[in-house]
């Protein structure tokens, strides 16, 4: 009787263990700032205070915990979209320089863990 629960449960855990999705790596912190320091993105953004453009943190408010966040995000650095600055106007915003969605996306996962 102590076998076959205690292989019931082993069983029971092995399978619970196999439908968890596997956790999601951090994002690289200096690849990141690496590529948003070649871009000049620190001329508009900073991690907390609002220059030209919005604080890293407050995209992060904006996008976290949504499933479409990281897409968007780099859709917003790949498109050049109009953007309204923090004196009110509007610019298009610029697109940052790879075509590696790796780094894209690894920058937009930095910018959601603000």
């Amino acid at each position: 009787m102590f076998k076959s629960s205690f292989a019931l449960a082993s069983a029971s855990a092995v399978l619970a263990l196999a439908f968890l999705s596997p956790a999601q790596a951090a994002p690289d912190e200096e690849a990141a700032k690496a590529l948003m320091k070649a871009n000049d993105c620190t001329k508009c953004h900073a991690v907390d205070k609002t220059k030209k453009g919005p604080a890293l943190k407050k995209i992060a408010e904006k996008y976290k915990g949504k499933a479409d966040g990281q897409a968007k995000l780099v859709t917003n650095f790949t498109t050049a979209p109009m953007v309204k600055l923090a004196d009110g106007t509007e610019e298009k915003h610029k697109v940052v320089d790879t075509k590696d969605q790796k780094e894209l996306k690894n920058l937009a996962d930095w910018i959601l863990a603000q």
